[in-house]
């Protein structure tokens, strides 16, 4: 086995626990297909893993569950061991459970750098490859059929008819009177009379000495706990605010909102040069490295990651959950975003390696959120005009600048110091949209005072009000 010194740089090192051989070398062999990853050891039991990852130190760990010595939840114990002894490194869960109980025990103390996917899956496309990238810079990767796990409601079967069933249920996942007599159409009283009997059919039974009764009462308290335990888990693994969504307004796929935004879409100025010349792992290095700096920068005002395609990022504020101040967290993550990939390109120049120039579009509005895909994959997406806009804007902006759209400019409470860039025509639309350039500091101090009125822009403007 070798350390991080004996490989590139570059290089995602992983250290692989399976207790079989098949397995652990078709998991080998998926992984080093890939030039930017690279497995460093092997191991069959909880104490190869632990020595194993602890000699090696590698980026990310990779491990099934039950392995010797008692075949229980040894690669769960093992990555937790792991990371207290190297608290940087990623772990990836491979199980054949989709119970979410393994699931909830990985990611009870937080759910950054940890990954859960079924065995079943990880020969589709690129998960397992995805995963451990993901992991590597601190994210998270969750196969879908977990989440499904996570949100679907607990029941359990017992001697109740279909109607007392279904009101079981609902009480188990925390329903209110009011919110079933709405579901059902009926009186809250007639609901109330209807959930006190089935207690006092189950208090009866037990009685009785039916220890089927029983067991509901406790299928029923566990129904509760799991509950807790799994909407906590949700909100770490989803974007913030949607998981308490899910739990509380159980939408489905396809049903949207309307919603009041500010989208951040940044993109990578010659980034096509770039990929030309580099080296695809040495390359493959620098994305994570970008991501993790922009995924830091978004969430540090606030805001949700929507997607990474390639070299762009887009980022929403303002939504799953409302934020009044939404477009003035947007520009402050916006300069958070620029100042990190400064800090990077940084060193990146002292090792030979091409920095990387951010060009951003903000775009103020409406926009429609919704869970869109199917119940193999699902994900939380915006639609509109907003986010086209926010689109074109970035590609309006050169390497270090941000473009407002007027919009934004008007939503904002902050000083921000702007350079009008007048009416300008952009692609999919037939009339010119007027735009706006953050000024850096030093361009702001050189030019004439800043003022409050945008009607008609001088050559600098800059709204002024209070600080968030």
């Amino acid at each position: 086995m070798s350390g991080r010194g004996d490989i590139p740089a570059r290089t995602i090192s992983v250290f692989l626990a399976d207790d079989n051989l098949i397995v652990r070398e078709g998991v080998r062999a998926l992984i080093e297909r890939h030039p930017d990853l690279c497995v460093v050891g092997v191991a069959a039991d909880f104490d190869g893993t632990v020595a194993g990852a602890t000699a090696t130190e590698p980026h990310v760990l990779v491990t099934d569950i039950r392995m010797p010595p008692s075949f229980h939840r040894e690669g769960i114990d093992a990555a937790k061991e792991v990371r207290k002894r190297h608290p940087g490194t990623g772990v990836v869960i491979l199980s054949q459970y989709d119970d979410p109980e393994y699931a909830v025990s990985l990611l009870a103390e937080g759910s950054a750098g940890y990954g859960y996917l079924l065995k079943d899956h990880i020969a589709e496309g690129n998960q397992l490859v995805e995963a451990i990238r993901a992991v590597a810079t601190g994210g998270t990767a969750l196969d879908p059929a977990i989440v499904e796990a996570l949100v679907r409601p607990v029941t359990s079967s017992g001697a109740l008819d279909e109607s007392e069933e279904s009101l079981l249920a609902l009480v188990a996942e925390g329903k209110p009177i009011k919110a079933i007599a709405a579901a059902r159409g009926l009186p809250p009283q007639a609901v109330d009379a209807a959930v006190e009997a089935v207690f006092l059919k189950l208090a009866q039974g037990v009685s009785a000495g039916n220890q089927g009764a029983l067991q509901r009462l406790r299928l029923l308290h566990q129904a509760i706990v799991d509950r807790e335990e799994q909407g906590e888990t949700l909100s770490r693994l989803l974007p913030g605010g949607l998981a308490e969504k899910l739990r509380l307004e159980g939408r489905r796929i396809g049903e949207t909102e309307r919603v009041e935004v500010t989208v951040v879409m940044s993109d990578i100025r010659s980034y096509s040069t770039i990929a030309e010349h580099a080296d695809p792992s040495q390359l493959a290095g620098q994305l994570n490295t970008h991501r993790a700096a922009m995924n830091r920068a978004i969430l540090g005002e606030g805001g949700t990651v929507m997607q990474f395609v390639g070299d762009a990022v887009m980022a929403v504020f303002g939504a799953p959950v409302s934020q009044v101040d939404h477009a003035d967290r947007a520009v402050a993550a916006a300069a958070a975003m620029h100042a990190g990939q400064a800090e990077i390109n940084k060193r990146w120049v002292e090792e030979s390696l091409p920095p990387f120039g951010l060009g951003l579009g903000l775009s103020t509005g409406e926009a429609a959120a919704a869970l869109l895909g199917s119940e193999e994959r699902l994900e939380y997406t915006l639609v509109g005009d907003t986010v086209n806009l926010s689109q074109r804007l970035q590609q309006l902006a050169s390497a270090g600048e941000t473009v407002l759209s007027e919009a934004t400019v008007r939503a904002l409470t902050c000083e921000v110091a702007t350079v009008a860039l007048g009416e300008q025509l952009v692609k999919g639309r037939d009339t010119p949209v007027v735009a706006y350039k953050v000024l850096s500091p030093g361009q702001a101090s050189s030019g004439g005072d800043m003022v409050t009125s945008i009607a008609q822009p001088p050559a600098e403007t800059s709204i002024e009000g209070g600080s968030r």
